[in-house]
Parts: C-alpha cells; sequence; structure tokens
C-alpha cells in the first residue's frame, strides 16, 4: 500500500476515521504556509492536502479564493511548491497530496511535475478537474514514480463513471458532497451517504468525504460511513483570523471527531 493507505489503514485498526486538512501554498506567506500545514500535522490532521494557488480557481469557495488570490499577489510560483513540500515532509511524516488544477501540471510537464513531487517528498496528486478517462499521462507517471493518483466521484456521476473512478484511483476516492449549514443537514448527509455506497458498491476500498465540512460533529458524521473527513476552508478561515494558534485549535477541535464510537465503519 501507498503511505496514504498505510495512514488510513492504521486510523481504522484504532478504531477512527481520518482527517484530511487542505491549505494553500503561500498564504499568508511561504513560511507560513509550510509552519502551518505542519502545524495541522502536530494537531491531528493525518493527511495534508497542499494547494497550489491558480488564477481561475473555478471550483474554490471565497474563502480559498481571498487566500489564494493573496498568494499570487505576493508573488507565488510554482518552484514554492517544491519548497514547501520538502520543508514540511523533512518536519513531519504526515503524507502530503498537492491538489492542483490540471493547467499546472500540463504547462510545467506531467512528468516533470510528477517528478519533482516525488523528489521533494510528495505522496501523490489530487485532480479536481481532469477525469481519468481524460488522465492517460498522469496514470503512466503515478504508476512509474509511485505517486498516488486521488480522482474525485461526484452525486451527479452515473455508476460506469464511478466503476471508472475507483479502478483509475490509488490512495482514496475524494467523495465531494455538501455539508453543514441549518436546515439542510441531514439531507446532505444523507447524499454523501447514498454516494459512499454507490462507490462501495463499485469496489471502492477507501472514500474520503470532502466539500463543506467544517465541525467535528460533521466529521464524526462522515466517519461512520466513510474513510475520512476532508476538510479545507474552515481550515483556512482559522489560519486567516487565528493564525497559527487558531489554526492549531481547529484543527484539534475538528480531530476529536475522527473517533468511532459504538460500531465499526459501515460500508454500504
Amino acid at each position: 500500500m501507498s503511505r496514504v493507505e498505510d495512514v488510513i489503514a492504521n486510523a481504522a485498526a484504532e478504531g477512527r476515521g481520518v482527517l484530511i486538512g487542505y491549505l494553500p501554498v503561500g498564504y499568508p506567506d511561504l513560511q507560513t504556509s509550510i509552519d502551518a500545514a505542519v502545524t495541522l500535522a502536530e494537531n491531528g490532521v493525518d493527511i495534508i492536502e497542499l494547494g497550489p494557488p491558480y488564477s481561475d480557481p473555478v471550483m474554490d469557495g471565497p474563502i480559498i479564493q481571498e487566500a489564494t488570490n493573496a498568494a499570487l499577489e505576493a508573488g507565488f510560483r510554482t518552484e514554492h511548491l517544491f519548497t514547501a513540500l520538502r520543508e514540511i515532509t523533512r518536519r513531519t511524516d504526515a503524507p502530503v497530496l498537492v491538489m492542483t488544477y490540471w493547467n499546472l501540471v500540463v504547462q510545467r510537464g506531467v512528468d516533470r511535475y510528477a517528478d519533482e513531487v516525488r523528489e521533494a517528498g510528495g505522496a501523490g496528486l489530487i485532480t479536481p478537474d481532469i477525469t481519468p478517462d481524460a488522465a492517460e499521462d498522469w496514470i503512466a507517471a503515478s504508476e512509474r514514480t509511485g505517486l498516488d493518483r486521488v480522482f474525485l466521484a461526484a452525486p451527479t456521476s452515473v455508476d460506469a463513471r464511478l466503476g471508472l473512478i475507483v479502478e483509475k484511483t490509488t490512495g482514496f476516492v475524494y467523495t465531494v458532497s455538501t455539508m453543514g449549514i441549518t436546515g439542510e443537514r441531514a439531507e446532505l448527509d444523507a447524499a454523501a451517504r447514498s454516494l459512499v455506497g454507490r462507490l462501495r458498491a463499485q469496489g471502492a476500498q477507501r472514500a474520503c468525504v470532502g466539500i463543506g465540512v467544517s465541525t467535528a460533529a460533521h466529521v464524526a458524521s462522515i466517519v461512520e460511513y466513510a474513510d475520512g473527513a476532508i476538510v479545507g476552508t474552515a481550515l483556512v478561515r482559522a489560519l486567516r483570523d487565528g493564525g497559527l494558534e487558531g489554526l492549531a485549535a481547529k484543527a484539534r477541535e475538528l480531530a476529536a471527531g475522527t473517533v468511532r464510537h459504538g460500531a465499526a465503519l459501515q460500508r454500504n
């Protein structure tokens, strides 16, 4: 198994799901973003997602867009991603996945990008805007380098598409849902559970749920039926408003929700 898969398996053996935390590189500055990623690992986050800023972040909400725009205005360059990866992986054993828009990879060259991620200690890529049937070059590069390739699955995906995603994904399937706002929680929980169940039916061994997860209660609900919860905006907000201390406190709060109580993980 890969490092990411090992972490998920070890957490399951301890009776908990994993907490996966996203932060943008270079926000509020490069060194602080490195320190922030290490802070996540020191306060209960099992797997780190590192996002290189992009000028057209069509899938990011306003909090993350604000942060990535600030990083770009401060002069972020792709080389800074690899600097951050090297430093973070030197300071922590937590696997670090790069969550990147595909154009950034293509601009640098798929093989070159994969080699540089591996050489800097990265564990793989999460690619939100490319599908497995369009990722032949990346699949080949990931197999050559041993990097995980994490594809996204959405509630709108038909079963045949989910099957392809499961077949081509390593690490875990990034299961897209929306959770959190008052009055819609039960409905959204049901949507996430249903999608994870459909992925299990297609053979998925590891599925983690993200988009809109912001509280320990959300995390606790997710790990009843999925292998982990993914948090982005809530952590970026905590860093923005409270610095490293605020980020550490939010990470600890979220990590408290990862322990499974009673029954083992439900594989629908």
